[in-house]
């Protein structure tokens, strides 16, 4: 029997790409497209796929919480987070809400057939890079790594983020020189304000030259 497909991404161009890679994957059949968190959450309920492919960052309920909903209800139907996103906010969300599998967009048709595989059976699956990533952060964790760093409670890359705001630049220049789009960039921003407990960039800067970040002197 075939293995039943629900894709869940917003971006036309990639879900036509995605159609076709399906097309060359054996034993798989698409049964519906989403284009957004609440349109998978409404046809994973109507059409009980066996795995979804899942976008992170969609219109509406994004990809994470769209898991988090459909796990709740289905828990058979696993759920493969297929993304541009590899930072670890994204990733252990990820896994928080109930994603088996997290894969990058870049994946070839290979991994993407052994991904899927592996979710219908139950399996934990990881891209090469983000199984590398979970792992670095485990090993980190194990030697308290986190502990003799400032803001243990921000994540690597809102570390990174901050490290950033704090040398002065703005969203567009750290969005270009991480690789990562302007909306991403000011979700960041908005968890290191809340983390923080600043009320504006300012602050945070202050806070951040305070700790040695940003050229500042240690």
């Amino acid at each position: 029997m075939a293995t039943r497909i629900l894709i869940a991404e917003d971006h036309p161009i990639f879900r036509d790409g995605l159609r076709a890679l399906l097309r060359t994957i054996a034993d798989v059949e698409l049964v519906g497209e989403a284009a957004n968190g609440d349109e998978a959450i409404e046809m994973a309920h109507r059409l009980r796929p066996d795995v979804v492919l899942m976008d992170v960052d969609m219109p509406g309920r994004n990809g994470i919480e769209a898991t988090r909903a459909i796990r709740d209800r289905h828990p058979a139907i696993g759920i493969l987070m297929l993304t541009m996103f590899d930072d670890d906010d994204s990733i252990f969300s990820a896994m928080r809400a109930g994603a088996q599998g997290y894969l990058l967009k870049e994946a070839s048709g290979e991994e993407l057939a052994g991904a899927i595989e592996a979710v219908v059976r139950g399996q934990a699956i990881f891209g090469p890079g983000v199984a590398r990533r979970v792992m670095n952060f485990f090993i980190a964790a194990g030697r308290g790594a986190h502990a003799s760093e400032p803001f243990p409670e921000l994540t690597a890359r809102e570390r990174e983020v901050l490290e950033l705001i704090a040398e002065g630049r703005n969203n567009s220049n750290i969005a270009v020189h991480l690789g990562l789009s302007e909306k991403t960039i000011r979700n960041h921003v908005s968890n290191i304000l809340n983390k923080l407990q600043v009320v504006d960039r300012a602050q945070a800067i202050v806070r951040a030259r305070e700790a040695g970040l940003g050229g500042a002197s240690r």
